[in-house]
């Protein structure tokens, strides 16, 4: 590693440790030459990933703008940042594991709904207002519906002949 003060190839590492939530190891290092002190990360790398937005445009996915969203719909409710946080690493890390490297928006938002139902009815539709681009009430009511009957689901008669 080269040091930032001197430019000199070789350094010693003082001590590691894990960073980040063990996405990165944080390493303080010294130069052999000037015995200047710095720190350098070793992240893993990602593979850039690619969302295909509804109108066809194309963008980097960028974890960020998906954990404002979901911080966002979750205002107001029990889901702490953390476990917000927790999630987009869990979407990100399934998008890191599929074969194809572009991937529609709508799949994330997909994946992002079924973390949210889980955690928060409110969060959940919140989001899905939004990513559903929701009209009118009669998208509320009917995503509403759709959630009653799922919780609640109707019993299954069988007919006797």
């Amino acid at each position: 590693m080269q040091c930032p003060h001197c430019q000199h190839h070789n350094s010693r590492v003082l001590e590691s440790r894990s960073s980040e939530g063990g996405q990165s190891i944080r390493r303080r290092r010294e130069c052999l030459e000037c015995k200047h002190r710095f720190t350098t990360y070793e992240r893993l790398e990602l593979l850039p990933v690619t969302v295909i937005k509804q109108d066809g445009e194309r963008q980097a996915f960028d974890r960020s703008k998906l954990l404002q969203g979901m911080v966002r719909a979750c205002e107001k409710t029990d889901i702490n940042f953390q476990r917000l946080e927790h999630i987009v690493e869990e979407i990100e890390a399934n998008l890191q594991q599929q074969p194809k490297r572009e991937i529609h928006s709508e799949a994330i938002g997909q994946m992002v709904l079924q973390y949210l139902r889980q955690e928060s009815e409110v969060a959940y539709i919140r989001f899905a207002s939004v990513y559903g681009r929701f009209q009118g009430i009669a998208d509320f009511v009917d995503t509403l519906e759709q959630l009653q009957r799922e919780q609640h689901p109707e019993p299954q008669y069988s007919t006797m002949s």
